[in-house]
């Protein structure tokens, strides 16, 4: 039997339990999304250990949003790979299943999934730091139009350079209507810490799922590399979904090296023929 016949077959015994994935980088990568410690051209001189601080968007905000713009642009552009419909599958073959990841670009919501957590937050929302109000994606777009998803995709590279790499200003930044401060983008920055209640419930699906997959994520990042080793230390079974090894395949009981759009749509399938479905 194959680890893909394996792995559907513990689905099958473990369908009415909870079970979840953990992604990372690797799961968007395939959707053309540069990978956070990536290369994308413009911003090789800057390091995003230190634009993605508060202490970077206190010294220059508008620098710092022509980088999430950037990034968002690509986002607006990219689609939603095989990889993110084969977890949205699970969630609908399964009755207790959660997709926890750490990516911020919300191409699992334009998937279709429903039980998600965000760990590290979403870049289509705002986030004021002085007042802690945050704004979501509809009442951001309001707020900063030039962050709307659908006015950046039609965008052409070069217009996206003239009007928001050459033409932004500090005063045409989000304002909070609450306390007047910046508003910057939803999304967790280096030296801050988690969102207490999605920390919370991850850590309590963590400890109570039978199954945990870990899909695209170089698991380094903590807390989040902790939620696989806190199912497996009660007794959980760990699949690996990865090109490279990472510190947890030492304690995966199946580790796939190879991408999410090769292995779990192959697993969702025959998970299917198991189902009779």
């Amino acid at each position: 039997m194959s680890g893909i016949q394996k792995v559907a077959e513990i689905l099958k015994e473990n369908s009415d339990k909870t079970i979840f994935v953990l992604s990372g980088a690797g799961l968007s990568a395939e959707s053309g999304i540069p990978t956070f410690r990536g290369k994308d051209g413009l911003w090789n001189k800057y390091n995003p250990q230190e634009l993605a601080t508060f202490k970077a968007f206190e010294e220059n905000p508008t620098l710092v949003w022509k980088w999430y713009l950037w990034r968002m642009y690509l986002i607006a552009k990219a689609e939603p790979n095989e990889g993110h419909r084969a977890i949205v599958s699970l969630e609908n073959l399964l009755g207790d299943f959660w997709h926890i990841t750490q990516n911020v670009d919300g191409l699992h919501r334009r998937a279709g999934q429903n039980r998600f957590l965000e760990l590290h937050g979403n870049i289509w929302e705002g986030k004021c730091r002085y007042c802690e109000t945050r704004y979501r994606e509809e009442e951001f777009t309001k707020l900063f139009p030039l962050a709307d998803r659908n006015f950046l995709k039609k965008l052409s590279e070069e217009e996206f350079k003239k009007q928001i790499l050459d033409g932004l200003k500090e005063e045409t930044l989000p304002r909070c209507p609450i306390c007047g401060g910046i508003v910057g983008p939803g999304v967790v920055w280096f030296g801050e810490s988690l969102p207490s209640e999605v920390l919370k419930r991850a850590l309590e699906i963590a400890e109570k799922s039978k199954v945990c997959f870990s899909v695209g994520t170089s698991a380094v990042v903590y807390p989040a590399a902790y939620l696989p080793e806190l199912c497996k230390k009660r007794g959980g079974i760990l699949i690996e979904v990865n090109p490279e090894e990472t510190p947890l395949t030492p304690l995966a009981d199946f580790s796939f090296r190879a991408s999410a759009t090769e292995v779990l749509p192959q697993i969702v399938k025959q998970f299917k023929k198991l189902k009779g479905k």
